[in-house]
């Protein structure tokens, strides 16, 4: 086994903007490498669907970063860029190992199930078709605005319980927590989410109600329970979890759809492709770009390579979906392709606990928007399109599109 003796790739603002051409060039070069990301944080990065699937499931990789600091003071060029792990809201499962995760795990289990999600079905469709009602009759509107953003806002907001008029604060300042803006911006939200949570849940002990976020603070097994500062982070994380990468999922399928109508005519014709298809935009173009932070806690053999202990790894998800050895023409979009197996949701114990609630949303959203209007095109150049600046999450600012034929 060996080591790259290159020097790492720099991935700037092409990274962000264009990822499957960076991912394509360097996939062509091997499955892993020395990478310095946008942040400005020196990583392994791996790129290959095998090796990517096996290391999301690797228990040497440690996704424990409250006592990282060390490695980042080592790896990073850039501290003001790196966010505090130590703050409280980032103490929450997605940031934890066995058994703590295995524990937290189990009792958000026991509150967010499949009868949960299958009960908001109704109110899914109820809130798409309300907005969609809104929108009916206009030549054009803001798919990501108009759209993806309030149905999934409003499906989580309801979801966990948040009061109406707490949402916009809720939802404005985590989306800051998934963008790449520098430490101090991303504490200053951090703590203003901290507050807003805490004075919701301690609402909802004084008076439960049978949301989730109610759910997860009476959960117990035995005489276990989640603590205050446990279902507060539980909270941040599945709704920042919950509202982003779906809106995402949402624009990114109708944009590839769009630019895909050969696509989106067979999906027109034959609705019953719609699960099928929502696994398909997942695997094409889905909303996470790149795994959570994981760190090696011993020496990991990668294909050719040996990566030493207490080094940052990352996962290319979008390129580890694009990987030719997994997927036949994997840059091409096929809605009727079997897409399983793909890692948009991750891998392993940490695998995204919100996926059915994800792909409930998305089924609707599309089979509603798609029966809602028979012509649907964009309205401006794809060009044009800007992305959000997160290197973690993949997704248009914003999606204009055009609801009529023009003359």
């Amino acid at each position: 086994m060996s080591s790259p003796t290159t020097e790492p790739v720099v991935l700037g603002a092409d990274f962000v903007r264009d990822p499957h051409s960076v991912y394509d060039r360097l996939r062509k070069e091997g499955a892993v490498h020395r990478a310095i990301l946008p942040t400005g944080l020196k990583v392994w990065l791996i790129t290959s669907y095998e090796e990517g699937r096996a290391l999301l499931a690797d228990p040497r990789l440690s996704k424990n970063m409250a006592d990282a600091g060390h490695l980042f003071e080592l790896h990073q060029t850039d501290m003001s860029r790196q966010r505090d792990y130590s703050h409280s809201i980032q103490q929450s499962m997605i940031n934890m190992d066995p058994p703590d995760h295995t524990r937290l795990r189990g009792l958000v289990g026991k509150a967010f199930t499949m009868r949960q999600v299958n009960r908001l079905r109704p109110r899914i469709e109820e809130i798409a078709d309300e907005l969609l009602d809104s929108l009916t009759g206009r030549t054009e509107f803001d798919l990501v605005a108009d759209y993806a953003a309030p149905l999934v806002s409003t499906v989580i907001s309801e979801l966990l319980g948040v009061p109406e008029g707490d949402r916009a604060e809720f939802r404005e300042t985590s989306e800051i927590l998934t963008s790449d803006a520098d430490r101090d911006v991303v504490n200053k939200a951090s703590n203003a989410l901290l507050t807003l949570v805490s004075a919701i849940v301690e609402a909802k002990r004084a008076d439960p109600d049978d949301r989730l976020l109610s759910s997860l603070i009476l959960a117990a097994d035995g005489e276990d329970r989640l603590s205050h500062e446990e279902v507060v982070s539980l909270a941040v994380v599945l709704f920042v979890g919950g509202f982003d990468t779906t809106v995402n999922l949402i624009g990114n399928g109708t944009l590839a759809l769009l630019r895909n109508p050969d696509q989106l005519a067979e999906l027109r014709a034959d609705p019953s492709l719609l699960p099928g298809a929502v696994e398909e935009f997942l695997r094409f173009d889905g909303s996470a770009n790149i795994s959570h932070f994981r760190r090696t806690t011993d020496a990991v053999p990668v294909g050719d390579m040996t990566i030493p202990a207490d080094e940052f790894v990352f996962v290319g998800l979008l390129a580890a979906n694009r990987d030719a050895a997994r997927y036949p023409d994997p840059d091409v979009l096929d809605v009727t392709r079997s897409a399983t197996g793909h890692l948009a949701f991750g891998h392993g114990i940490h695998h995204c606990v919100g996926a059915p609630l994800a792909r409930a949303e998305s089924e609707i959203a599309f089979g509603r928007l798609l029966a809602r209007f028979p012509v649907l095109d964009l309205a401006i150049d794809p060009e044009e399109l800007t992305r959000r600046p997160s290197m973690l999450h993949r997704g248009v600012r914003s999606l204009p599109v055009r609801t009529h034929v023009e003359s």
